[in-house]
């Protein structure tokens, strides 16, 4: 690889996040890798004025916290072939995807390498303003599994053998990184298409979920 063309700042749960290291790793880009603990607010503040990630800070002094506008700058030959119509298309789909995949999945990532105590606490008052108490979400986990799981069987539909096509895009990143954290979750199980298309992107990728921690 080249010298590093950036730093991202980036948590290791977040999809959007996980969106973009996705992307620098199927384009073969050399990057500095930050991960911030949940509840930094002065960092990504000071950086972007808000607390959102992943932001984006180039060596030629881009600064950038949208995910597809991220990807859009790192692929100026648009090899991914990131449209306007692509995030129409496939928005009401991962919105969909999402609710059930949050919903199963934030009270397993908050006990993951990347939260300390503090961050821990942070998260889960934060997230359960939107979703309620977490123990409830566990409690409610075979009804999220059953949605998630009939979405899933009408999504892998779509593979020809990638979304919708025979060439691998943008919106197999923008699906996989949505699904990923779902690795997370005991005991659940992906069917073996779904395991088999997610494990295909991630070679396409290099993708390593928790990469900066076996470091």
């Amino acid at each position: 690889m080249s010298n590093k063309i950036g730093t991202l700042y980036h948590y290791v749960h977040c999809p959007f996040c996980v969106r973009v290291r996705m992307a620098l790793g199927f384009l073969n880009k050399n990057y500095e890798s930050k991960v911030l603990s949940y509840d930094d607010e002065q960092t990504p503040v000071g950086l972007s004025g808000v607390k959102m990630l992943p932001i984006w800070q180039g060596e030629d002094g881009t600064t950038l916290n949208e995910s597809l506008d991220i990807i859009r700058h790192l692929d100026p030959d648009n090899s991914l072939a990131c449209t306007p119509e692509l995030n129409s298309s496939l928005e009401p789909l991962l919105n969909k995807l999402g609710s059930n995949v949050h919903n199963l999945a934030m009270p397993y990532w908050m006990w993951t390498p990347e939260f300390t105590p503090s961050a821990r606490e942070y998260f889960e008052v934060k997230k359960s303003k939107k979703r309620g108490p977490f123990n409830k979400l566990v409690a409610r986990r075979s009804e999220f599994e059953t949605a998630l799981q009939n979405d899933l069987n009408e999504l892998q539909r779509d593979f020809k053998p990638w979304f919708q096509a025979s060439e691998f895009s943008l919106a197999d990143i923008m699906i996989a990184s949505h699904l990923w954290g779902l690795y997370i979750v005991p005991e659940f199980r992906f069917s073996d298409q779904m395991h088999s298309y997610l494990q295909a992107v991630k070679k396409r990728c290099q993708f390593d979920y928790h990469l900066d921690f076996w470091r």
